[in-house]
């Protein structure tokens, strides 16, 4: 990335935005189930994907967003729009399924779908042994869990499938720096609002009259839809995209904490070990060295690298 466009964000290690990302993509949805008692879930989905885009158009401007749109190719439009689309499916599915499985559950299914990215850039041996435990864990903690609630696991799964998108499309939109990748994050957010309202804003009716149950529903969009969402484009822009997906493997152990500590929901002693397991494979996998890579290769070209060939968007 130029050094012009990293300013000051340039000078916290990507992995700290990472760890970010990490606590906040499970705590606003912590949040979310227990508005579930008071709002439906897909009024809820609404209400975070509705807030985050606000919180968006006052940070960023919409003239501007929209200039920044109208100014791409069409190429990057496309992505774009693809963008928002699966960010509104993606939180409907997960909402949905964390509805009906706990926390811990959905976000491990939740990473089967980037781990297949991460196998994607393995080029040592010591990746592979990370990539063994990070599915041994994640393996345990799917496996404990397999009967009583089929369109759960459907949900779940329709969920990881589009969740692989986000990273996908997420590093598209990341190439060229931190500030111009949380521009284009705002345009992708509004196509979101507008693909989710017709499904969700029927639902997120009560919420108008409760002025308490607006505030949550705020407070999950801001948790969930603003600080993960920037703060992983701010580690996508410099972190290889199969690094980034193996790092995802510390979402589960992050859902399942968290669903201790805000819902209760108490794992046993297999979760509890498919917990060790991931982050024993976090701790052994090493991104590749940079002194392998041509200097003058752009970002995209360097993430191509790391992953050995470009993944195309189903």
């Amino acid at each position: 990335m130029p050094q012009q466009q990293m300013g000051k964000s340039g000078r916290i290690p990507p992995h700290v935005y990472f760890l970010v990302s990490a606590v906040f993509h499970y705590l606003g949805p912590a949040f979310a189930v227990l508005l579930f008692a008071h709002v439906s879930v897909l009024g809820v989905a609404w209400l975070r994907i509705a807030s985050a885009a606000a919180i968006f158009a006052a940070w960023r401007k919409p003239r501007r967003l929209w200039r920044l749109f109208a100014r791409q190719p069409w190429s990057q439009r496309r992505t774009l729009l693809a963008l928002g689309v699966v960010l509104a499916a993606m939180n409907a599915c997960f909402y949905l399924a964390i509805a009906r499985l706990p926390l811990g559950t959905v976000g491990a299914i939740e990473f089967l779908g980037p781990i297949a990215l991460a196998a994607a850039g393995v080029r040592s041996g010591r990746n592979i042994l990370a990539l063994v435990f990070a599915v041994a864990g994640v393996w345990l903690l799917t496996d404990v869990r397999l009967a009583g609630q089929p369109l759960g696991f459907a949900l779940a799964f329709a969920n990881c499938a589009l969740f692989m998108l986000y990273v996908v499309l997420g590093h598209r939109i990341a190439e060229d720096g931190g500030s111009a990748g949380i521009d284009r994050l705002g345009i992708a957010m509004f196509v979101a609002l507008l693909t989710i309202t017709p499904i969700g804003l029927a639902g997120a009716a009560p919420a108008f009259t409760h002025p308490l149950l607006l505030l949550a529903g705020v407070g999950v969009g801001i948790c969930s839809s603003v600080i993960p969402y920037v703060t992983d484009q701010l580690a996508m822009a410099r972190l290889p995209r199969a690094t980034f997906a193996l790092l995802l493997s510390l979402l589960p152990a992050c859902a399942t904490i968290i669903g201790v500590l805000v819902l209760h929901q108490i794992p046993t002693l297999a979760e509890a070990l498919g917990v060790g397991l991931i982050i024993c494979g976090v701790a052994v996998h090493r991104e590749p060295s940079s002194r392998a890579l041509p200097a003058t290769h752009s970002p995209a070209q360097l993430i191509e690298h790391a992953a050995d060939r470009p993944l195309p968007v189903p």
